[in-house]
């Protein structure tokens, strides 16, 4: 034993003497969350009773008073069906074109032409600040200005003429709406992501004699997807809904659907029940679709990339599994640690022990 070494009894026979107890740490309670999730569970419990056990009050009517046997009967109606292939194909085609029309808008307004950056700028400008509504009416209507479309030389003699009214089906117009309007959108998601990309990376691809197309298209790009899926994603989730607004020119939607049945059944409630569970497995399925694209584009720039729902079930059921016996292996480890010698506080690290 060293003049630093201290006896093994000393210490406990000294806490002893004076008569103090070891701290023991108590958790921190939270009073307040369990009241709030008190609160909760009643609001849960009585939404719960009100959907599915609450009957109607109305003298002339019996049964549910969301009239669930009635919803289940239009769930999956033809008609519905039909409208919900509708929103689909409006929602691709307004987000393919605004995508496209998003990146040359962007690449525009990086121009160091001003004339390419003034068109980008107007053509942004105008359409986010008018509503899509309008844009939507406007485009149905737009043959009360133009009511033919002639092709041929400007300022000259025409070759072709057609006619708008014929051209321009409502499913067309509202298309075109929402793609003008989700361009102007995607073209500031798009110029956020560019710039975004160090500068460093532009400037190496022009050292090995890339063009600025072929950079942008394989260095630029690539890199800014991850901050272009997100937003991205949001606004296809976006469009999905806003979909709903081209019912006010006969599109055949989803909404356009439900409301034509409830005008010949009288269940508007029950109607638009049905069509909001199929917005929402819509944009359950986008939004599984979109976590899973950001994992893929956050690998390089994340240590750990987030668990997915059955990872993150699986590390809930193991806390919940109760802890059994120790395995051989953990048994062996323990013991080593046991065995293993501290260094004297004296002793400097990495110092051996004797």
């Amino acid at each position: 034993m060293t003049g630093g070494d201290v006896p093994e009894g000393v210490g406990a026979s000294q806490r002893s003497a004076s008569g103090r107890q070891p701290i023991r740490a108590v958790p921190v309670r939270h009073p307040w969350r369990w009241a709030m999730a008190a609160v909760l569970a009643v609001l849960v419990a009585m939404l719960v009773h009100t959907l599915v056990f609450s009957t109607t009050e109305q003298p002339h009517a019996t049964g549910s008073r969301f009239g669930w046997d009635t919803i289940g009967q239009y769930l999956f109606s033809a008609h519905v069906l039909g409208g919900v292939l509708v929103t689909i194909e409006l929602t691709v085609i307004a987000m393919l074109a605004g995508v496209v029309i998003g990146v040359l808008l962007a690449v525009m307004r990086m121009s160091k032409s001003r004339l390419l950056s003034s068109v980008a700028w107007v053509y942004i400008w105008f359409f986010r600040g008018t509503p899509v509504f309008v844009q939507i009416i406007f485009w149905y209507n737009i043959a009360a200005l133009y009511p033919h479309l002639t092709l041929g030389i400007p300022f000259g003699p025409s070759f072709v003429t057609l006619n708008i009214n014929s051209l321009l089906t409502p499913f067309i117009a509202g298309s075109l709406a929402l793609a003008t309007n989700e361009g102007a959108y995607m073209s500031e998601i798009v110029r956020a992501g560019i710039i975004s990309v160090d500068e460093g990376q532009a400037e190496a691809a022009s050292s090995l004699g890339m063009s600025r197309s072929k950079t942008l298209r394989l260095i630029v790009l690539p890199q800014a997807m991850r901050l272009i899926i997100p937003p991205t994603g949001n606004e296809t989730i976006s469009m999905l809904k806003t979909t709903s607004l081209v019912s006010v020119i006969a599109v055949p939607d989803l909404l356009k659907s439900a409301q034509d049945i409830a005008n010949a059944n009288y269940r508007i409630i029950q109607l638009l029940i049905v069509a909001s569970i199929w917005y929402l497995a819509m944009t359950t399925v986008l939004s599984v679709g979109q976590f899973y694209l950001e994992r893929h584009y956050a690998r390089g720039s994340v240590r750990n990339l987030p668990a997915t729902p059955l990872q993150r079930l699986r590390q809930d059921l193991t806390r919940l599994r109760p802890q059994g016996k120790p395995s051989a292996e953990g048994l062996v480890e323990e013991f080593a640690h046991a065995m293993d010698p501290l260094p004297n506080a004296d002793e400097p690290s990495g110092a051996p022990h004797e």
